[in-house]
């Protein structure tokens, strides 16, 4: 016999994703096993969910107000089960996702470490610099930079990174170094995925929003510009490190230098988190800092 509350994972997994075939791949079954769950639920409560048509899945009113009560539910559960398994080793499937670079760079090794340590964790990473919904597409853990609001998500600090703005010597011999922020308005200025510049004058934040002379949404190939005289670039410290030691690049506007933004871990809202996210995020607490610098 059906259990009173089997298919509400399916139904909220269906809500949040927006269609059958997005849950069911959140949820990781078939979309024929999504749907007859669903519906055996809709028999068993007596009411319709879902709006459904060819092109489209809608929540009824109904449906909306049920949405709540059950994401309440499996909150609720599975903070019971954390309690009780707080103790016990990782496992299962975990769902992560970074921006691409700092993904890359820093977080794919902390991982790989992490998936030495607790190998019946089944990990799925995805690197985009897209910012994804963590709770609509079902997902355990992200990395964020910088500041942001979602009552639905909660954060832990887990590092820092600093922007440097730098050019090539023979850029800056063949354009003048600036000396305020003002003078980037006559320089060519190589954007990336940001639009803006962030800066500190005088203890106060200064926005720029400069006029690119070239523009590319990777970090790496804006570095590749700078390197080879395109301008002068504004990017987080570790795409540039090397090439400051070396002198291939040189900074500039060093006393505007912008505080260091944040890092964060971010998971969906829970009072007790499963030892898969737990113990992910005190590895990344302890390694990033060091591992970013």
């Amino acid at each position: 016999m059906a259990g009173a509350w089997d298919g509400i994972d399916e139904f909220v997994a269906v809500a949040e994703a927006g269609s059958f075939t997005r849950g069911a791949e959140f949820f990781g079954a078939s979309v024929t096993h999504m749907s007859r769950s669903i519906v055996r639920l809709e028999t068993r409560i007596q009411a319709q969910l879902f709006h459904r048509t060819t092109r489209s899945v809608r929540l009824t009113d109904t449906g909306r107000m049920f949405l709540d009560q059950c994401r309440r539910i499996i909150l609720d559960r599975d903070e019971a089960i954390g309690l009780v398994s707080n103790m016990a080793e990782p496992q299962g499937e975990l769902r992560c996702t970074s921006p691409t670079t700092l993904g890359e760079r820093f977080f794919m090794p902390i991982l790989l470490r992490y998936c030495a340590l607790y190998p019946n964790v089944q990990v799925h990473i995805e690197l985009t610099n897209r910012v994804i919904d963590l709770v609509a597409e079902g997902y355990d853990l992200g990395l964020r930079t910088g500041e942001f609001t979602d009552g639905r998500v909660r954060s832990v600090k887990v590092g820092d990174r600093s922007a440097r703005t730098c050019a090539a010597p023979d850029y800056l011999r063949a354009a003048g170094r600036p000396t305020s922020i003002a003078d980037l308005e006559r320089h060519r200025c190589l954007l990336g995925s940001a639009p803006t510049w962030h800066f500190k004058v005088e203890g106060q934040d200064k926005i720029l929003r400069p006029r690119p002379g070239w523009r590319c949404n990777s970090g790496a190939s804006v570095v590749a510009a700078a390197l080879a005289g395109r301008g002068i670039c504004h990017l987080p410290e570790f795409y540039v490190a090397e090439h400051l030691s070396s002198g291939s690049l040189e900074a500039v506007l060093e006393d505007y230098c912008p505080d260091p933004e944040p890092i964060w871990a971010v998971h969906p809202h829970r009072r007790h988190l499963p030892p898969k996210i737990s113990r992910l995020i005190t590895m990344l607490e302890e390694e990033l800092p060091s591992a970013i610098r």
